[in-house]
């Protein structure tokens, strides 16, 4: 059922419910800031008119910063404010970088889309873009003084790349379940019953970026739980860059030929975070690189980096599998899922998927179950873009302590300059 009949929702619905339904964008730069993801898909309405069937994926490229116009300089700026290392902070001049960006991220988009289309001979109808996050809040930690304040930061102006692409674009996602008492993450449990339609329940569904984020779908069609678990590559990335000039662990090499170091381990798992009960999110303001760095200060000198490269990969390990020994039933008493899915840059990681099936038991890589998982957070923001203009309730209490009922987003329409 429709949430409103606004003409505007009547004709999306309309064209959603035909054979050739609606191509749709979905944009995003995560955590790393390593290129623009652009995944292109085609969503029609179920015949019922209450949710989407599962997407069919046209496009999948991630387009890197560099080789976009001004997109270099732009990541530097990103990467400055995201790991803490702005030193214009409460300024005239930060605040008008924040403006600059809030545009220039909009623009860097459109060509990535622009790119993508030409390279696939192919034009959207609708996007659906989540922009940078440069701050997430931990709801439950102390941020100055204050316990509990909720507050998200995407950049990325939906006018701008309306205009830019002269397309419609729905953006603004998690504001909109914060507004209706969420955590505004992780949203991607949301549309995983779309895109893991053949997937055997109960089932849990493992994303690692920068943040591990944990998706547990129940035996019943609405049994969801879901929250962010705590650091993944966020710490891993910034070790190796610390430790060995790199970007990452390239196929976790150095990982696999160190030693865990078991107190070093109590020690970085006693992080308030992870005793906190979901629903919970967080993100690189609270696991930033001065925490990582914290860590390492007491011990670069006395621990080889491949020993703590290897520690920190089974803290990421730990702490899914304390989580899903924890919350793995859904409900109490309640089924416990089979093997662990894991989707995201860190199931490329051998040492990490090793660790997670000491942890955890059985893994399976997401493509084995779901044929578009590897597009996986591109084509949540394009469902989340078709459910808003078709008028779908997205909210759900169990994925971010939201209530219900809440259509995601907020519609910048395609712009028609007069004279």
């Amino acid at each position: 059922m429709l949430a409103t009949t606004t003409p505007a929702r009547t004709t999306w619905a309309t064209q959603l419910a035909t054979p050739s339904g609606v191509l749709v964008a979905g944009l995003l730069s995560g955590t790393s800031c390593d290129g623009v993801d652009v995944v292109l898909c085609r969503v029609r309405l179920a015949p019922d008119g209450a949710d989407l069937l599962p997407p069919e994926l046209v496009a999948s490229q991630t387009v890197a910063y560099e080789d976009l116009p001004g997109g270099g300089a732009l990541r530097q700026v990103l990467l400055s404010w995201i790991e803490g290392r702005a030193t214009e902070q409460h300024s005239a001049a930060w605040l008008g970088a924040i403006a600059c960006a809030h545009r220039d991220i909009a623009q860097v988009f459109a060509h990535a889309l622009q790119r993508v289309e030409a390279l696939h001979n192919v034009r959207v109808d609708l996007v659906g873009s989540h922009g940078q996050t440069v701050w997430h809040h931990d709801g439950h930690a102390l941020w100055r003084g204050a316990q509990g304040q909720r507050a998200t930061l995407q950049l990325g102006d939906l006018s701008t790349l309306a205009a830019c692409t002269q397309r419609a674009v729905v953006g603004d996602f998690r504001w909109a379940d914060l507004a209706a008492g969420g955590e505004g993450a992780p949203l991607v449990a949301l549309v995983d019953h779309l895109l893991f339609p053949q997937l055997p329940r109960p089932a849990a569904i493992l994303n690692l970026g920068g943040i591990a984020n944990l998706t547990l779908l129940g035996a019943r069609t609405d049994e969801l739980l879901a929250f962010d678990v705590g650091p993944a590559n966020c710490i891993l990335d910034t070790l190796a860059r610390e430790l060995l000039g790199r970007a990452c662990d390239e196929d976790g090499a150095c990982a696999l030929s160190g030693r865990v170091q078991a107190e070093l381990l109590r020690s970085w798992a006693s992080h308030p975070y992870f005793a906190v009960v979901p629903p919970k999110s967080t993100g690189r303001d609270t696991f930033s690189r001065a925490w990582v760095l914290s860590l390492l200060e007491p011990v670069r000198h006395s621990l080889s980096p491949a020993d703590l490269l290897a520690t920190a990969v089974e803290l990421v390990a730990l702490t899914v599998g304390e989580a899903l020994a924890r919350y793995g039933g859904v409900q109490p008493g309640g089924a416990r899922p089979g093997p662990l899915v894991v989707a995201g840059g860190g199931a490329l990681n051998p040492a990490l998927m090793r660790a997670l099936e000491r942890h955890c038991g059985a893994v399976c890589a997401a493509e084995q179950v779901g044929t578009t998982a590897r597009a996986r957070e591109g084509l949540l923001f394009a469902l989340l873009a078709a459910r808003h203009v078709a008028g779908l309730p997205s909210t759900h209490p169990g994925a971010t302590g939201a209530r219900r009922g809440g259509v995601l987003g907020l519609y910048a329409p395609a712009p028609h300059f007069g004279l």
